[in-house]
């Protein structure tokens, strides 16, 4: 039986796909699917915001905004998804929760093409954690090489901080650079909501911004204040079973 939730983001997309065709980068937004699984159940436990799904802050803005609920500024968009989520899993003292959402706030954004790059978030999040970090850049833009190794060293110092594992900083990184000139604006990514790893990480397509052995000079003296937080991993909520699909019919 299909949910009234599940009815209205088919609905969404189904508009999407007959939208007028625009530039943009081939979709990439369920490459971390494992990722977004969590953070989608971790949100919903807690919404007051009205997020329709959390895979609608990886869009271009175009498609972003149909599912941002009270969210008006869509740059800022993924960062209110990981900050709430974060805070529901606090409460929960899940930081498997948690690590995932600050993953999340890390992950490359859908962007109009190769090489271009995505707004950056001016407001602050409520939770430090999740306000130290900002999203990767498409590998393909200037600097991006230095400025996702520099996002991934940090997210795993705000993971190591509670109590969570630093290397699963790695999982937060991108694809390799895309060719600028190609058009098609298909880099080297991929897309599949039914791949509930991840096809950047069952594909063998992930590129590491940094070694373990950087992550681990990174974190060196950094103390967990996790307190009496504990890993759940999925024992208290199952993930949704809500399946999105993005056209590339709109950005």
């Amino acid at each position: 039986m299909v949910s009234f939730k599940s009815f209205a983001l088919l609905t969404v997309f189904s508009a999407l796909a007959t939208a007028v065709p625009v530039r943009r980068e081939v979709p990439q937004e369920h490459s971390h699917e494992s990722i977004l699984r969590k953070v989608r159940t971790t949100l919903f436990l807690n919404n007051p915001d009205n997020i329709q799904d959390p895979v609608f802050s990886l869009l271009g803005d175009a498609a972003a905004k149909a599912g941002a609920g009270k969210i008006t500024d869509l740059a800022c968009f993924q960062q209110a998804v990981a900050d709430q989520a974060f805070t529901n899993a606090k409460a929960k003292n899940d930081v498997d929760g948690m690590v995932n959402a600050l993953i999340f706030r890390a992950i490359e954004r859908n962007t109009g093409g190769v090489g271009v790059k995505s707004a950056i978030c001016t407001q602050t999040a409520k939770n430090p954690e999740v306000a130290a970090l900002t999203q990767h850049q498409d590998p393909a833009s200037d600097g991006a090489a230095a400025t996702n190794k520099a996002i991934t060293l940090e997210l795993a110092k705000q993971i190591a901080k509670i109590g969570g594992n630093p290397l699963d900083a790695l999982k937060s990184g991108t694809f390799a650079p895309g060719n600028k000139n190609d058009n098609t604006g298909k880099g080297n990514s991929c897309d599949d909501a039914n791949d509930a790893e991840g096809c950047i990480f069952t594909q063998n397509l992930l590129v590491p911004d940094a070694t373990e052995a950087e992550i681990q000079a990174a974190v060196a003296g950094v103390s967990s204040n996790s307190g009496s937080a504990t890993s759940t991993d999925d024992a208290d909520c199952p993930d949704e079973t809500v399946t999105v699909t993005v056209t590339s019919a709109a950005a």
